[in-house]
């Protein structure tokens, strides 16, 4: 393992922790914030994600976001490979995917404009520390090489965190979205 490895490891524990008691002690409802923000990019095809252990969940900003154009999920293809993006509705049929999130039954996949992206821990410069898997970053890298993308973290503030352990190839947030705040990166 490396040293910056081990540094990560120890960032994660440590925002997992913040993030689990933000999660217990906030109420549903946080995905207001997100509507607020999502409602400026009515029709711009989006991906949210199905929110998994205590991650904060933007399942009602994505159904609102669906009245007005594409919504999709992250369907992960394998190790090492971007994400594939597959069409989502508030009532369709979802089935089991890797990680424990699920995933739409029938593949309709689709590039997305604006990526509300899941994090364990961001920074005040719209740095982003995710689970360790590389695909955020190898996804925004793709897709941001086609089209402008614009990459959203959606966190409780306790995941805020100073002096992240950040690589060259950890792709930027241009935003984050909190249940308190909404954070805005320059390119």
């Amino acid at each position: 393992m490396t040293d910056m490895t081990v540094i990560k490891a120890a960032a994660r524990k440590a925002a997992f922790a913040r993030r689990k008691a933000a999660f217990d002690a906030h109420p549903p409802g946080a995905a207001g914030r997100l509507s607020e923000v999502l409602a400026g990019h009515r029709g711009v095809p989006l991906s949210g994600y199905m929110p998994i252990r205590t991650e904060i969940d933007p399942l009602a900003a994505m159904a609102e976001a669906s009245a007005y154009g594409p919504v999709g999920v992250p369907v992960i293809q394998a190790a090492g490979q971007p994400l594939k993006f597959s069409r989502w509705t508030p009532d369709g049929i979802l089935k089991n995917g890797p990680f424990g999130a699920k995933i739409p039954e029938v593949d309709d996949y689709f590039d997305p404009e604006i990526l509300i992206v899941p994090l364990v821990a961001f920074d005040a410069q719209g740095g982003r520390l995710g689970y360790g898997g590389g695909f955020y970053d190898r996804t925004l890298e793709g897709l941001r090489a086609k089209r402008p993308t614009l990459a959203i973290g959606f966190a409780f503030d306790a995941q805020e965190s100073d002096g992240l352990p950040l690589e060259p190839t950890d792709q930027p947030l241009d935003m984050v979205v909190t249940e308190s705040r909404v954070l805005t990166f320059p390119a």
